[in-house]
């Protein structure tokens, strides 16, 4: 026993690139063994088609800030490239028998498929993998029922500190971190990208419920404005550089401090906070949904859905969608923001969504991985489960049909940001902005509407109902319900009216 307890400890470093609030570290350190902090980048993880550069250029910020941080505890990042199997063999090879430490991860296909790969391969070794849950998400429940309280209790569980020291092995090779134009990553032009790394986190998170914060639920849907009063967490939170846990103790801490005010700023403010909390709640809830059922990647969480847009696809529809060109102002300039800045607010995400899934009747499994590849903050969980709601695939949300006219009047009345993203309207009054077709001379630069929107969403809304009418359609519906539902309480189905917190899930 006491020669399996100086065994060499791995920490295999995946979405948690951080020190702070790490249950996987806090087990290696525990077994009084060497500490190895290993992240692998895999090639192949790259070549996906939901993965992109714009994804690995925050994580190498991470990857930067992690190494400067282990420094002061006396360790180093170990950064080593390859498939996962031939890099454990490496180790394996370099420092004989070891432990293996790490988060659960809720990924995308690829990743599930390596990391049973990887379980099958330890267990034939003789090597321990000990995985600790992360976040809100449980792994084998059973019974959603329960969820909720099982969530609330981990979050409320205090934070683990970092270590002071962490015994390294000396003569093992750190590696190096790949640059960010390496061409694994592919080379697609990104745009820019939001910083990534904790120390940047941290001064985010501060900014946020400091101050920016203040307005927080007034300018939610505004495209424009939104993304200096959204939190901006999302990226940091889906590569772990600041946990779930922590940044909810934070958001009660400030609670607590403007509950102790009392003025009727700080009245406000508190509320503002307290929706930021439900939030984050649901984020966890639909991460959730691709844990106890990862097919969900693939496949409708209703199955009478299937079959039902894929013999349709247009693919002069897709690219006009991904490119920015469907003659739907707001659309296309969301797209081009989205383009070039890598985040967008989730009001203008749904718009797009549900523009390319009833408008021009693009399955979801489409669009899902363009949208992916461009979100900074792309966290499978939440991506796949809102993507087949916004589509209407899940048997159990209302349909929601946004249109394009009514969002860009009630969130850029002016036009500012249609005009920011689409130069080509840049001398259009606000009369003409969200309708330039409407124009006695319309601009020749700008594409006129791919479709029209009362009679693609007519169509839409026909092919949909057939399905919910379908006398299997109901119970179906109930298992899909039981097992990844909310236990919220749900609004009136004759209503037709969603739950605004599901479908206005943002940070």
């Amino acid at each position: 026993m006491k020669a399996a307890a100086r065994r060499p400890q791995i920490v295999w470093l995946k979405r948690d690139l951080r020190l702070e609030d790490h249950a996987p570290l806090f087990a290696a350190v525990q077994s009084g063994g060497p500490v190895i902090m290993l992240y692998m980048v895999e090639p192949v993880y790259f070549t996906l088609p939901d993965v992109s550069r714009r994804h690995w250029h925050f994580v190498h910020d991470c990857l930067t800030g992690l190494r400067e941080a282990l420094c002061q505890v006396g360790q180093s990042l170990i950064v080593l490239t390859g498939s996962a199997i031939e890099i454990l063999k490496h180790l394996r090879e370099s420092v004989g028998l070891f432990d293996l430490h790490s988060h659960e991860e809720t990924g995308n296909d690829w990743t599930f498929r390596r990391d049973r790969q990887v379980a099958a391969w330890c267990r034939a070794q003789g090597i321990t993998w000990r995985e600790q849950p992360s976040h809100g998400v449980v792994r084998r429940l059973t019974n959603r029922d329960f969820w909720q309280k099982l969530r609330d209790t981990r979050m409320a569980a205090p934070l683990i500190n970092i270590p002071s020291f962490l015994r390294p092995i000396p003569s093992l090779d750190q590696g190096r971190v790949p640059a960010k134009d390496d061409v694994m990553f592919g080379c697609d032009d990104i745009g820019s990208v939001q910083q990534g790394g904790r120390v940047e986190g941290l001064r985010i998170l501060a900014s946020f419920l400091n101050d920016r914060s203040r307005k927080y639920m007034q300018t939610i849907s505004k495209p424009g404005i939104s993304a200096r009063h959204c939190s901006r967490l999302s990226a940091h939170i889906a590569y772990g550089s600041l946990s779930v846990r922590e940044v909810e103790h934070a958001a009660r801490a400030k609670l607590k401090i403007l509950a102790g005010l009392g003025d009727v700023d700080a009245v406000s403010h508190k509320k503002n906070i307290s929706a930021f909390l439900s939030r984050l709640a649901w984020r966890c809830h639909f991460v959730q949904k691709l844990e106890q059922q990862p097919q969900i990647e693939f496949e409708c969480m209703h199955n009478a859905f299937e079959g039902m847009r894929e013999p349709h696809h247009n693919q002069a529809f897709f690219e006009a969608w991904k490119t920015g060109r469907t003659g739907y102002p707001l659309v296309d300039a969301s797209m081009r923001s989205l383009h070039d800045n890598g985040w967008i607010n989730f009001r203008m995400r749904a718009m797009l969504v549900s523009f390319a899934s009833y408008h021009l009747w693009l399955d979801w499994r489409v669009t899902a991985p363009h949208l992916a590849k461009l979100f900074t903050d792309y966290e499978p969980g939440i991506h796949f489960s809102q993507f087949q709601m916004q589509s209407g695939v899940t048997g159990n949300n209302a349909i929601r049909i946004y249109s394009p006219v009514k969002q860009s009047l009630d969130q850029d009345p002016e036009g500012k940001f249609i005009r920011r993203y689409v130069p080509e309207l840049k001398n259009v009054s606000p009369q003409w902005i969200h309708e330039p077709w409407r124009m006695p001379e319309p601009p020749g630069s700008y594409p006129s509407p791919l479709v029209e929107h009362e009679s693609a969403t007519k169509r839409a809304r026909e092919e949909i109902n057939k399905r919910w009418k379908s006398e299997t359609f109901r119970d179906a519906a109930k298992v899909v319900a039981k097992k990844l539902g909310s236990r919220a309480r749900q609004p009136d189905r004759k209503a037709r009216k969603p739950a605004k917190t599901q479908l206005e899930f943002d940070l």
